[in-house]
């Protein structure tokens, strides 16, 4: 077993975290990674509302009496969200932890701290790590270059970003972006941090609640297999290479390039489509760069007791026989 700072102060038995994806963050995998004795996060704006999201928390305190917590995205979408009714809802809820991301999560800060409620906010930068931590947050997940999704606009892999991290900030730190398995785990806390992330690694798990063609294809894939859009628009995100991503690096290729140009390309109901129908080719599907470490589909519970063996045998073996006298 590993305890670390991480482990201590939110109440989860390893230093593994499953942070929000959009359209898979759902109680039963949140569920299986929380009693794996991992940290799950529940997507809020996969849910249609915010009254949505309360049955989502009761059907997973249904699966699991462990701590899991509940992810807000504060980024520009195609459909305005209602953030602030989510953020009420996530109070009313009684759940304890919120990952946040995207935007300066500040305005949202005084009602989840009046409830009670830690705030983890996801960060791409250090100098966004040093703000979420003036403004009162209680962790931060730094997010590498590798990540899928969105890695902000510096383009600074996890080797310099975590450590530079950890040298700036001193809440508790989670790695984010192209880790999945035990090395990872272990050179995320050599780096400096106290726990790590994975994304893309809990979708090819046997509870993820998507089509298995998405996960065969994870299996099948390398590290050669993503693709970044949205660079022209200054909001870059990284996605799994396939049709639908050839033809938005197209058109952004051109120099009068708008969003609203790509903006059908990319839209949530055909990704949406992709996790559920299995087509590969519907739409736009985040992955990260993790996906050339990623060979097989086990049970969350599988994987993190994989991950934690395996990372207190090089901790405690390779690394003690490597050990200068």
């Amino acid at each position: 077993m590993i305890k670390t700072r991480f482990t201590e102060e939110f109440g989860v038995e390893h230093p593994v975290v499953m942070g929000g994806m959009m359209g898979v963050g759902r109680a039963g995998l949140v569920a299986a990674v929380a009693n794996a004795g991992a940290l799950g996060f529940l997507t809020a704006l996969t849910q249609p509302t915010a009254e949505d999201l309360l049955e989502e928390v009761r059907r997973t305190r249904e699966m699991t009496d462990k701590p899991f917590g509940i992810n807000i995205t504060i980024l520009p979408t195609i459909r305005p969200v209602a953030h602030q009714e989510y953020v009420q809802a996530i109070v009313e809820s009684g759940v304890k932890l919120v990952e946040t991301a995207g935007r300066n999560p500040e305005p949202f800060l005084p009602a989840f701290k009046e409830a009670g409620i830690k705030v983890i906010h996801k960060c791409t930068s250090v100098r966004h790590s040093v703000k979420a931590e003036k403004i009162g947050c209680d962790a931060v997940s730094i997010d590498g270059f590798e990540c899928a999704g969105h890695p902000g606009e510096d383009d600074i892999p996890g080797l310099v970003l975590i450590p530079c991290t950890a040298n700036q900030v001193s809440l508790p730190l989670i790695a984010s972006g192209g880790f999945g398995d035990a090395r990872g785990l272990v050179a995320a806390l050599s780096l400096g941090a106290d726990a790590m992330n994975m994304g893309t690694r809990f979708l090819a798990t046997k509870e993820a609640d998507i089509h298995e063609n998405v996960k065969r294809k994870l299996v099948e894939a390398t590290e050669r297999d993503t693709a970044l859009v949205f660079r022209k628009f200054h909001n870059t995100a990284r996605i799994f290479k396939n049709s639908v991503a050839d033809q938005v690096a197209e058109l952004e290729s051109k120099p009068d390039a708008k969003f609203e140009d790509v903006a059908p390309l990319v839209a949530g109901d055909r990704g949406r489509n992709v996790f559920q129908e299995g087509d590969l080719e519907a739409g736009v599907w985040s992955a990260g760069m993790v996906t050339g470490l990623i060979h097989d589909i086990p049970s969350c519970d599988e994987l993190v007791r994989r991950i934690v063996s395996e990372a207190g045998e090089i901790i405690h073996k390779r690394l003690d026989t490597m050990a200068v006298g």
